[in-house]
């Protein structure tokens, strides 16, 4: 993907786009994400296929983090050793944002869920910006501190 270039992603286009980039992805990939969902029985459903190239790219070798509110979702990513920090806020965490090596970004209404991926109207984008990964980095670093 070329320097400074955004694609836009409308319903179900996300799945079809994202997944390779997480299949290609080298050294991190850092998740905030509102609502994600597992669907165990649903194993060629196209968020059951994110969800496992999530889990292929952590038993590739590479960094995945994710900040994210379901308990439930977070004990499934610590048994597949992906590190994840638990928010509780008084507000609502409602960002969905994907950055892959340091370099691209995903970022838009797409939660990780069946609805997101076949049945709503979401809108979603991927940036190749350094200027926009370095700030959204930082905002990613801001749940640490």
């Amino acid at each position: 993907m070329e320097e400074n270039k955004t694609i836009l992603l409308i319903r179900r286009e996300y799945p079809k786009e994202v997944i390779p980039l997480i299949e290609r992805a080298k050294n991190s990939i850092k998740i905030i994400v509102y609502e994600w969902r597992w669907y165990e029985n649903q194993l060629g459903s196209s968020i059951q296929l994110f969800n496992n190239a999530i889990i292929r790219a952590r038993k590739r070798g590479v960094e995945v983090k994710a900040v994210l509110k379901n308990q439930k979702i977070a004990e499934k990513l610590k048994a597949q050793k992906i590190w994840v920090k638990e928010v509780d806020f008084s507000k609502t965490l409602h960002v969905k944002l994907i950055m892959l090596d340091n370099e691209i970004v995903i970022l838009g209404s797409h939660n990780f869920t069946l609805n997101a991926f076949h049945i709503n109207d979401e809108v979603s984008v991927i940036i190749k910006s350094p200027e926009i990964v370095e700030k959204l980095l930082k905002h990613f670093g801001d749940y640490f501190t």
